[in-house]
Order: C-alpha cells, then sequence, then structure tokens
C-alpha cells in the first residue's frame, strides 16, 4: 500500500503546486504584492500544521555501480532536460483545445503581459536548487529532531518572519497588507493550506521513507500541469516543445521510479538475507 501512496501523495503535491501557481498568477496580476502572499501563506501554513505538531506526534547514495542506480540517474537527467526544454523551447504552437476561457468569461483583466523566459528559467533553477537542499536538509535534521510536524510548523514560522520583515522593507504602505474577500484572499488560504501546510507534511513523510531525491523529481510535474491549465484558462498555446519536454518529464520519471523501485528490493533482500544468517548463527551456537 506505501508504494502505491507515496507516489500518489506526491503527484497531489504537484496538483496543488499547480493550483498555487494559476491562483498567484492571478492575485500577482490583479495588483498583490509577492512578500505580501508568501507572509500570509506561511502563517495560514502554521495554523494549519500547528494542531498536528501538538497533538500528533539517510543520506541517500547515488549507486552508480549498480543498474538501478544509473536508470535513476538517467532518469532525473530526462526530467531536468524536459523541465528546461519546456522552459526554454516554444516550438510551433499546437491549437489543441480552445483557450483565453478566463478571459472570455471576464475572469481575468487585462493586463500588460511581458515575457522574460531566460530570467524566468533561472528562477525557476534557482527554487528547485532551493528544494533539493531543502530535502537534504531535513535528512539531516530527522536525525536528531523526528518530530516531522514541529519541523514543519518552525519552518513555516519562520518563512513568515523573513516574507513579512521583506515585504514591509520593500512596501509600507498599510493598504498593501490590508485584506478583502476577494480571489486574492482565497489564494491565500489555499496556499497557506496545501501548498504549504499539507505538501510540507506529505514531503517530509515521503523524504523519511525513500530519501530526499523522491519527492524532487515529482517537482516537474507540475510544469506539465500548469502548462496544461495555463493553456486551457489563460491562453497561451501548446507548442510542440512543451510535448517534447512532457515526454522527457514523464519517460526521467518513469526510469526513476523504476530505478528506486529495483534499489529498494535488493536492499530488503539483502536484509532478509542477513536476519537468516543472524538466526543461523544464534541456531548454531545454541546446538554448541
Amino acid at each position: 500500500m506505501e508504494n502505491l501512496l507515496l507516489p500518489l501523495s506526491m503527484i497531489l503535491v504537484q496538483l496543488f503546486t499547480m493550483g498555487m501557481l494559476l491562483l498567484s498568477k492571478i492575485a500577482l496580476n490583479k495588483g498583490m504584492q509577492p512578500f505580501v502572499l508568501l507572509g500570509y501563506r506561511n502563517i495560514i501554513g502554521v495554523a494549519f500544521v500547528a494542531p498536528f505538531a501538538f497533538f500528533m506526534e539517510r543520506v541517500e547514495r547515488l549507486g552508480l555501480g549498480c543498474k538501478e542506480g544509473k536508470v535513476k540517474i538517467i532518469g532525473t537527467v530526462l526530467c531536468v532536460g524536459g523541465t528546461m526544454v519546456v522552459s526554454l523551447y516554444k516550438g510551433k504552437s499546437l491549437h489543441i483545445w480552445p483557450t483565453h476561457l478566463l478571459k472570455n468569461h471576464g475572469e481575468i483583466t487585462s493586463e500588460i503581459i511581458h515575457h522574460n523566459w531566460m530570467r524566468g528559467t533561472l528562477l525557476l533553477v534557482a527554487s528547485c536548487l532551493g528544494y533539493a537542499f531543502w530535502f537534504i536538509t531535513q535528512v539531516k535534521l530527522f536525525k536528531i529532531f523526528p518530530s516531522k510536524y514541529w519541523t514543519t510548523m518552525l519552518t513555516c514560522v519562520a518563512g513568515s518572519f523573513q516574507a513579512i520583515i521583506i515585504g514591509v522593507i520593500i512596501n509600507r504602505e498599510k493598504s498593501t497588507w490590508a485584506l478583502s474577500w476577494n480571489m486574492q484572499l482565497f489564494t491565500i488560504i489555499y496556499s497557506g493550506i496545501l501548498n504549504t501546510g499539507a505538501t510540507f507534511c506529505l514531503v517530509s513523510w515521503a523524504i523519511a521513507r525513500r530519501g530526499p531525491t523522491y519527492p524532487s523529481m515529482f517537482n516537474s510535474l507540475s510544469v506539465i500541469f500548469t502548462t496544461i491549465i495555463d493553456s486551457i484558462l489563460m491562453g497561451p498555446d501548446i507548442t510542440i516543445g512543451s510535448l517534447l519536454g512532457t515526454c522527457l518529464i514523464i519517460g526521467g520519471l518513469y526510469a526513476f521510479l523504476w530505478g528506486k523501485g529495483k534499489e529498494l528490493q535488493r536492499y530488503k533482500k539483502k536484509a532478509r538475507e542477513s536476519i537468516t544468517v543472524c538466526d543461523q548463527t544464534q541456531s548454531s551456537s545454541d546446538v554448541i
């Protein structure tokens, strides 16, 4: 059951991320400041995780010397390559389905869109690297502080302070931090509960059972999900580059999961053999 729940939970994380990205795009286009969103989002995350923290409670080797380890590396390279292809290479537009659905229904106000693909790609890579370091840090942290909910809550607290301090330095107007019942408030609540609180808990659970590389391999799926939904709702057509990158990401993820599964089977087999040897040794000692 765990072998099924782990990948499903990581796919769920990426769906949460997709929703956060789309809602954030709408909220930011309507004038919301990024650090306001980050600050409030982390505060909501603290409130969501705190009850779990109060009431409920290995750095992974590459294995290049074995077949499974090599397949994992290939899968990782394909996923990263697919993400870069989706971000940097466009190619011919493919009119697969009607687009601009939200615009046609007046959900998004008209705005001037300026695309800087290189800057956006660099920020995306930096975000992925930041997540990767966070995953590795969690593995080391859990050895001395195994309380996952407390870790998540304290992470959200630190994120809240950082975002609010920087946000206030950049913009001190009280109106910037004022909230009302609109799409911006919905984006904050959604992001705080699902994309911060729930996501951090699911990722921590996956890291504790499969290591730091496991959840990071699913990050590229959010690129696929967001590209498709963004095309349907907000306008951009699916391009040849998007399809090519999607194929690379899916193929790379499959290769990684296959290698990871085989690697776990090998470890379990060795563990069983070690237990058998120990039992046989103990039985021999008892006879003597």
